[in-house]
C-alpha cells in the first residue's frame, strides 16, 4: 500500500464556536459512528445506534448540543490522521507548553471478521491521550446534551442523563477523575486513558487492559483489509475510501446509512438540512457496487439481503428504510437546537421514505445483476421478488414520481426514473435468460427498447443539445452525471452502451456548467421545480480525491479532468465561496493513511 506523508499542523478556525465540517474525523464500529473535532472534542455520537438519539451533538448546537473534550487548554494548532488501515483516529494538539497526542476508537470485538455480517462493536468509546513533549494542562469535559448526573460506581463513575434514561453509561479512566469535568496536569510520557461503556447491563470494572482494547481494534480492522482485492492507482485512498464506507455499514442487518449525521445544511442559512441517518436503496447500491470491486463481496450480499427484506415488508419499494428495514419515523423539527453555525431546522426523521421514486427499481436490479455477474447466486424465491420489482418498473415508468431531487413539491416524470426503470427491465431479461427463471423476457425486452427510444425523443432539448431533467420538460438532467463515460460504472450508461450521442452531449455540458468535480457521482441542482425552500439543492458529491488535494487522471474518454485541491486549476470544481461554507480548505484536516 502507498503511504503518504502526515499533514502538517494547521491553526484551529472555528466561527461562532464551530469548526469547518472537514476539520472532524470519522470513527466507527459497525452499529454507530462518531465526530471528533481538530480540537480534542466528540460533538457527535449517536447512542446506541446510528439512528439513535444523539447522545453529544455540538455539532448541531455549540452551546446546548453537548460534546466530550480532551484538550489542552491553549490549543494553537493541530492535525489529523488515522492509524494505518484502520479506522482509528489520531488528533495531534499543540499547544506553547507541549504536544499531546489523542487516539480516539469505537472499540471492536477481539478475533471478529467485519465481513461475517454480525454485530462487532463491544459498545465502548476509547480515548487515550499521551503527552509527546513538553508539559500541559489538559481539560477533560463530559457534557452530553441535556446535562448529566455523576455517580461513583465499582471502578468509574456512572452517568444519568436526561436524553437517555434507559441507557446503562459507565465512565472509567487510568487517573483519578474528580467528576465530569477536571483538569490534569502531565509532562512528556505521561498518558490517560478514558473508556466510556453503554449497554443494559452493569459496568463496574474494566475486562482488559486499554492498550490490549486498543490493539485488538487495530488488528480485527486490518484482518478485514485483507479481504480487499485493489492494485490501481491511488491504493492508498480507495482502501481509506472502503474504511469510511465500512464505518456506515450496520452489520447486523447489512444497511449502509447515507451519513452518520443529520441536519448538516447544504447550505449555510438554507433550510435543506435533512437525516440522513438511514438506507437509501441508490445511495447504498452505488456504495456496495464500489465494495464489491475491490472484493468485498460478502457487503454486497448483506446489502441486497436487506433491500429486499425490506420491500417484502411493504407493498412497494421505498427510498429509504431504517436499518432494520422498516419505515423511519415521521419527520419533526427541533427548536432546541439552533443548527450547525445556526443553519436551522434541525431534523429527526425523513418525509422521503413515503415519496414515490421510481429509479430504486433500476438500482436493486442493477446490483443484483452485478452480483450474478460476478458469481453470486440467484436462487428462485430471489428471483420471484426481483421479477415482481420488473414487472412493477414495465407497469410505471410513465407515471410521474418525486425522482432523485426528492421534490417536496409535485411529482414529474423525471428522466433519471424512466432511465431507470428501462434499466430494471434490461436486468431482468438479462438474469432470466442466465438462469433460465421463468418471465416473459421478449416483452420486457421490447418494453426496455420502447422506454429507451421514449426517453431519446421525449427528453431531448435540441435547443440546447442536452437531455433534459423531466420527460418534456426543460432544464438538462444533471442526474446523467451520475455514469461514467467510460461504460464501466453507473446503470444506466451499462445499459446504454454504447452510449447515445444525447448522453455524450450531457456529459459535455456537465463538464462546462457543473459547479463539482467530473466524473464523481453528483445529485446537483434542481432549478426549476421551484421548491418551497430558499435555497437551491447544490447536491452531495463524493470529495474525497478533492479534498485530499491531489490530482487524478480521469478513466472517460473524453478526457482528463485535474482534481487539485486549490482553486483555479479546472472549472469542473466548487466555487470557492461554496467550499469556504462547507469549511473545504486546500488541505483537509485529515490526511488518509
Amino acid at each position: 500500500m502507498n503511504m503518504i506523508q502526515k499533514p502538517r499542523f494547521l491553526p484551529l478556525d472555528p466561527v461562532d464556536g464551530y469548526l469547518p465540517i472537514t476539520d472532524h474525523g470519522l470513527i466507527g464500529d459497525g452499529t454507530t459512528a462518531g465526530l471528533v473535532g481538530r480540537d480534542g472534542a466528540l460533538v457527535w455520537l449517536c447512542l446506541p445506534r446510528f439512528d439513535a438519539p444523539p447522545l453529544f451533538c455540538r455539532l448541531l448546537d455549540a452551546r446546548r448540543g453537548g460534546a466530550f473534550t480532551i484538550a489542552p487548554e491553549d490549543v494553537v494548532a493541530s492535525r489529523q490522521f488515522y492509524e494505518p488501515s484502520t479506522g482509528v483516529l489520531v488528533t495531534e494538539m499543540r499547544s506553547p507548553s507541549g504536544l499531546v497526542q489523542l487516539t480516539d476508537a469505537l472499540l471492536l470485538r477481539a478475533g471478529i471478521d467485519l465481513s461475517e455480517g454480525i454485530a462487532s462493536g463491544r459498545h465502548e468509546l476509547l480515548r487515550a491521550v499521551r503527552v509527546l513533549k513538553g508539559r500541559m494542562r489538559l481539560r477533560i469535559e463530559v457534557t452530553p446534551r441535556g446535562g448529566a448526573q455523576a455517580e461513583r460506581r465499582g471502578e468509574g463513575w456512572r452517568l444519568h442523563c436526561a436524553t437517555h434514561p434507559t441507557l446503562d453509561l459507565q465512565l472509567f479512566s487510568t487517573r483519578p477523575l474528580a467528576g465530569l469535568s477536571s483538569l490534569h496536569d502531565l509532562t512528556a510520557g505521561d498518558h490517560l486513558t478514558l473508556i466510556l461503556c453503554w449497554g443494559t447491563g452493569s459496568h463496574r470494572h474494566l475486562t482488559s487492559a486499554p492498550e490490549d482494547l486498543l490493539r485488538s481494534t487495530c488488528t480485527t480492522w486490518r484482518r478485514w483489509m485483507r479481504h480487499i482485492c485493489y492494485a490501481g492507482p491511488q491504493d492508498w485512498l480507495v482502501r481509506r475510501s472502503a474504511i469510511t464506507l465500512k464505518m456506515l455499514n450496520y452489520l447486523a442487518s447489512g444497511a449502509i446509512v447515507a451519513a452518520p449525521t443529520s441536519s448538516l445544511p447544504e447550505a449555510l442559512g438554507g433550510s435543506r438540512n435533512w437525516d440522513y441517518r438511514y438506507g437509501w436503496i441508490r445511495d447504498t447500491a452505488f456504495a456496495v457496487y464500489a465494495l464489491r470491486r475491490i472484493g468485498l463481496t460478502r457487503e454486497a450480499w448483506g446489502f441486497l439481503e436487506w433491500a429486499l427484506d425490506a420491500i417484502d415488508r411493504t407493498d412497494r419499494p421505498r427510498v429509504l428504510y431504517t436499518l432494520d428495514g422498516n419505515s423511519p419515523p415521521p419527520e419533526y423539527t427541533d427548536p432546541t437546537l439552533e443548527g450547525y453555525r445556526r443553519s436551522a431546522p434541525v431534523r429527526w426523521g425523513n418525509a422521503a421514505a413515503d415519496q414515490v421514486q421510481h429509479d430504486v427499481y433500476g438500482e436493486i436490479l442493477d446490483c443484483a445483476y452485478q452480483w450474478a455477474a460476478r458469481g453470486g447466486a440467484i436462487d428462485p424465491r430471489l428471483w420471484t421478488r426481483l421479477r415482481t420489482l420488473v414487472e412493477a418498473a414495465r407497469r410505471e415508468w410513465r407515471q410521474p414520481d418525486h425522482g432523485i431531487w426528492e421534490v417536496r413539491t409535485a411529482c414529474r416524470r423525471f428522466t433519471y426514473s424512466a432511465a431507470l426503470c428501462q434499466v430494471a427491465l434490461d436486468r431482468g431479461a438479462r438474469l432470466a435468460e442466465r438462469y433460465g427463471y421463468e418471465a416473459d423476457v421478449p416483452a420486457w425486452r421490447t418494453a426496455a427498447t420502447q422506454m429507451r427510444q421514449a426517453i431519446l425523443a421525449e427528453a431531448w432539448d435540441a435547443k440546447t443539445r442536452t437531455l433534459t431533467e423531466h420527460l418534456g420538460g426543460a432544464g438538462w438532467m444533471r442526474a446523467c452525471l451520475r455514469c461514467r463515460c467510460d461504460g464501466s460504472c453507473g446503470p444506466m450508461i451499462r445499459a446504454w452502451s454504447p452510449p447515445r450521442p444525447p448522453l455524450w452531449s450531457a456529459w459535455g455540458r456537465g463538464r462546462a456548467c457543473c459547479s463539482a468535480i467530473a466524473p464523481a457521482s453528483h445529485r446537483t441542482a434542481c432549478r426549476d421545480l421551484k421548491a418551497p425552500f430558499s435555497s437551491v439543492a447544490s447536491g452531495s458529491l463524493i470529495t474525497s480525491h478533492y479534498k485530499a488535494g491531489w490530482t487524478k487522471p480521469c478513466p472517460c474518454t473524453t478526457g482528463s479532468v485535474p482534481m487539485r485541491g486549490h482553486w483555479g486549476s479546472c472549472r469542473n470544481r466548487l466555487t470557492p465561496r461554496a467550499a469556504r461554507s462547507w469549511g473545504i480548505t486546500r488541505r483537509p484536516s485529515v490526511m488518509w493513511a
